[in-house]
């Protein structure tokens, strides 16, 4: 029976060209500065945004909290919308290793604009907390990978300037966004203070993130990681997956979008489908009339696995290890449930 993976796009194996970058990498002790390709990538992403420095991390969760640290202080509140995979999905890290408090907003699909945000930054007042960052996400998890464009984001970048706030991106799927947005990486640069990118999910690297922002944030940042337990060693065997994933699967970005796309229009004419979000990059959004978990034990009879993110919400996410025999074999079962 053929298998089709749809949970999630870190499900992805590396390529044999990365295994072959991976096994070829010159690597030393990250912690002392001395892994080459830990350098190399650190370096390789700054300069793809226009941004001064960059650390190589474990995860996209440390390199966000990492974000939050450096840009708040303790008794500071930070605005985010309410779906916010850092507030969402990383543990309460936000109170935990920052003693920050988070204000949410409900933007649609996710996407926030200035008009909702600067009502809500706090007056100086000892009864409120500080209003020191905003954090956007790109593309939204949540949102369905809906995207900001450049158009959404200047207006928020010129607020938080005016208010003397910072603004940091979860760009966990950046590259996503601007692959159907065709913004630029280096714009973006010239208006975050701080991004996480994502190397694990659609590039398809096995592991690792990257903060990337000016040089004085990164030198601390080190400090967090390592008090965070991210010092790594030889970790030049990864980050030679990620030089990889830059080079060779950022394009190819748009092949999952495509598959997306084809999946979302087949759900359409589904009669147990009742709604299906709309598709802009590599995740699938749609009600069932019956319950998710139902509808996913018929899926996984089929050989697809997918997961649920509410009581009657599917989702799919395409990615590099879907083909596109898979797809059109999804588009057969879906037709027959």
């Amino acid at each position: 029976m053929i298998t089709v993976d749809l949970r999630s796009d870190t499900v992805t194996k590396p390529t044999p060209g990365m295994l072959e970058a991976m096994w070829s990498a010159k690597v030393g002790d990250d912690v002392f500065g001395e892994d080459e390709t830990v350098n190399a990538l650190e370096q390789k992403a700054a300069a793809m945004f226009g941004m001064e420095d960059a650390i190589y991390c474990p995860s996209g969760t440390m390199t966000n909290q990492i974000a939050i640290k450096c840009f708040t202080q303790p008794l500071d509140e930070l605005i985010a919308d309410q779906t916010a995979h850092v507030y969402r999905y990383e543990g309460g890290g936000i109170a935990f290793n920052s003693g920050v408090s988070t204000r949410l907003l409900n933007g649609y699909r996710g996407i926030l604009t200035a008009e909702m945000i600067e009502p809500e930054i706090n007056a100086e007042n000892i009864h409120y907390p500080h209003t020191s960052l905003v954090v956007l996400e790109n593309t939204v998890n949540k949102g369905g990978g809906s995207c900001y464009t450049l158009d959404h984001i200047k207006p928020i970048a010129d607020l938080c300037q005016q208010h003397g706030l910072k603004l940091h991106l979860d760009g966990a799927r950046i590259f996503n966004a601007l692959a159907h947005t065709g913004n630029s990486a280096v714009e973006y640069g010239s208006y975050f203070d701080g991004i996480s990118v994502c190397l694990s999910k659609g590039l398809g690297a096995p592991v690792g993130s990257v903060l990337l922002a000016d040089k004085a944030t990164i030198k601390y940042a080190r400090r967090i990681r390592k008090v965070l337990g991210g010092g790594m060693r030889q970790a030049g065997f990864l980050a030679a997956a990620g030089i990889y994933a830059l080079d060779h699967h950022v394009e190819r970005l748009k092949i999952d979008h495509a598959h997306a796309r084809i999946l979302g229009e087949e759900l359409t004419q589904c009669a147990w489908v009742t709604s299906v979000v709309p598709v802009e990059t590599n995740i699938v959004l749609f009600d069932t009339t019956e319950p998710a978990d139902a509808v996913l034990v018929k899926l996984a009879a089929k050989g697809i696995k997918a997961g649920s993110t509410d009581t009657h919400r599917i989702r799919f996410v395409t990615h590099l290890d879907v083909h596109a025999d898979q797809v059109e074999y999804v588009v057969d079962v879906l037709k027959s449930l």
